[in-house]
């Protein structure tokens, strides 16, 4: 059985594939060598962090899992069946004993990756100081995304009890093979989250880190990144300014968010320096180098595995207005409603499709949201009427009071699809709210499959909110603590 620190030595074996990669990373081959010694030039920095996006791409990471939990576990979207990939997680049907493990390995194998890259990068000797700082930014960036995702997975809301509660264990450091650490506190993980990105956000602070770099995260995205988590976090007014900033400096950059016209069919596009369009960061898949039949795309697609589609009660709402745009995202079948926001792109297949992390669309309603929470309404109009204008130009927030809900609203409309739903209801103190509604023709078909109330209308108070920390992971290290209920619970 594997425990925490088994992932160095899967961090290593990651950097060697990396290092022989052919596909959209174009990485030159070079030969396997042991992981203290591998960092010693640039290029070998590019390779071990070409070695984490990688990783990023595999169906149990985020071409995938890490991405449609929180959909599938949410209100706006739901497995097609029981038996389907995303139908544990619906249904919430796991318990200490069968809580997947992947959500725990993938994320800490990528971790020690960027340990290892930060371990090495401030001794490593160039001229091409800007490009040093530019690959420091992203292992930071990437450690501390990698860090809240646990945090979220395994973590109660920050706001239940102001983080006092356990997170994941915090690692930061190269650890020894025998070490065994225990959990810190969601208070403790968000610091070091915080402390991650807003020294990515100063690392990228030249022109290598703010260029665009094709399925790389650079200053922009890690300033969206970063405002979302100071909204997590409670900390508004720094999440009002550093969405704000993102914007400005993402559109100086050539970033902007997709027309109406484009919206349907930009998914597709293969962003480029000359057609950045509003992804701010993706994984990048190809034909040659794909997570294959189990990725996102297929996952959603009435012509793939059709695993998860929308529920009654989100159809309802974003049927309230037939002329918002993102109605041309819903395809049907079999009386069912499916997003097709994971389109391929030009000359590839669905399973290949990029997956779009971050976007300049959640930077405005970030924005937004924290303008809201802080009585600004000018700000919030302004930021929101963006969304809601490009949704439908006859619709407008000009002239009246934005409130919360109206900005959590159009969140809804706006990033179903994309891992946000359960985690966005809960964090504020909110609920998620499993319902079918009536009368909706084109996907009369959907249905909930669960009876049990817990699980049909639930808040943070519900202990699968969290996952159960693997049972491997508790066997091989006794110094960490389950989260609470899962030992007694009987299923």
């Amino acid at each position: 059985m594997k425990n925490l620190t088994s992932y160095i030595i899967m961090g290593a074996l990651a950097l060697s594939a990396a290092s022989c990669s052919d596909g959209w990373l174009d990485v030159e081959p070079s030969t396997s060598v042991e992981t203290d010694k591998v960092i010693n030039e640039l290029t070998d920095i590019d390779i071990a962090l070409n070695g984490i996006y990688t990783t990023m791409q595999n169906a149990y990471a985020y071409s995938g899992r890490l991405v449609y939990y929180a959909d599938a576990t949410g209100d706006d979207m739901q497995a097609y069946s029981a038996t389907k990939r995303t139908g544990n997680y619906y249904t919430f049907n796991f318990t200490k004993d069968t809580s997947p493990s992947t959500f725990w390995s993938y994320p800490y194998e990528m971790i020690t990756l960027c340990n290892i890259i930060l371990d090495k990068i401030d001794n490593v000797s160039t001229k091409d100081e800007e490009l040093k700082s530019c690959y420091k930014g992203q292992a930071l960036a990437l450690r501390g995304m990698l860090l809240f995702d646990l945090t979220r997975f395994y973590g109660y809301p920050y706001k239940k009890d102001n983080g006092a509660s356990l997170g994941v264990p915090i690692v930061n450091t190269v650890l020894d093979k025998d070490a065994k650490p225990s959990r810190n506190t969601v208070a403790e993980c968000y610091t070091a989250v915080i402390n991650d990105l807003k020294a990515a956000v100063a690392a990228f602070d030249n022109s290598e880190g703010k260029a665009f770099r094709k399925g790389h995260i650079n200053r922009w995205g890690a300033m969206t990144l970063l405002s979302r988590v100071y909204l997590y976090h409670g900390d508004d007014a720094e999440a009002y300014k550093m969405a704000t900033e993102a914007i400005k400096g993402a559109e100086a950059e050539g970033y902007e968010l997709w027309s109406n016209a484009e919206y349907p069919s930009a998914w597709a596009n293969d962003c480029s320096v000359n057609n950045k369009g509003e992804v701010l960061f993706e994984i990048v898949n190809t034909t040659d180098d794909s997570p294959g039949k189990e990725s996102l795309g297929r996952l959603h697609s009435p012509v793939g595995y059709k695993d998860i589609c929308v529920t009654t009660s989100f159809h309802a709402l974003l049927s309230e207005d037939p002329k918002d745009v993102r109605m041309k995202l819903l395809v049907y079948s079999s009386k069912r409603g499916f997003i097709n926001k994971f389109q391929p792109q030009e000359g590839e297949e669905i399973m290949d499709a990029n997956i779009p992390l971050l976007r300049l669309s959640e930077t405005y309603l970030n924005a937004a949201e924290a303008a809201v929470k802080l009585g600004d309404n000018d700000n919030a109009v302004k930021w929101l009427d963006a969304i809601v204008r490009r949704a439908n130009p006859a619709n407008t927030v000009e002239g009246t009071q934005v409130t919360l809900e109206r900005v959590m609203t159009e969140r809804r409309k706006e990033l179903v699809g994309e891992g946000h739903r359960m985690f966005d209801a809960l964090r504020d103190g909110g609920f998620v709210d499993r319902h079918d509604v009536s009368g909706q023709s084109k996907v009369s078909s959907t249905k909930h499959l669960i009876s049990k109330p817990e699980k049909m209308h639930f808040d943070w108070s519900y202990y699968k909110c969290v996952l159960a920390i693997p049972k491997a992971e508790r066997d091989a290290n006794l110094n960490i603590q389950q989260n609470p209920t899962y030992d007694s619970a009987k299923e």
